[in-house]
């Protein structure tokens, strides 16, 4: 099974949270949710890339690979579900 059918298969927050911390390091979780509070700030477009990160206490450098591929790459993932949010 692929992980992103095991993650589509997961019904509820709390089973995803408890997959998560078997499936990864806290700090690899922390660095997911960092990602996604910069996409979320980016998708926005209120702030610059050096107020993103000022504001969540990360680099210029996540920021701008965020935004990267918020909007260069053709994956689309973080677009998707920001938009579907």
């Amino acid at each position: 099974m692929k992980l992103s059918t095991a993650l589509k298969n997961i019904n509820s927050d709390r089973d995803i949270n408890n997959f998560l911390k078997d499936l990864c390091t806290p700090s690899e979780i922390q660095a997911m949710e960092e990602r996604w509070e910069v996409a979320k700030l980016l998708y926005q477009g209120r702030l610059t890339y050096r107020d993103i990160a000022s504001k969540l206490n990360t680099s210029t450098a996540t920021v701008t690979r965020v935004a990267r591929f918020l909007y260069k790459e053709s994956n689309q993932g973080y677009l998707k579900v920001l938009k579907e949010s």
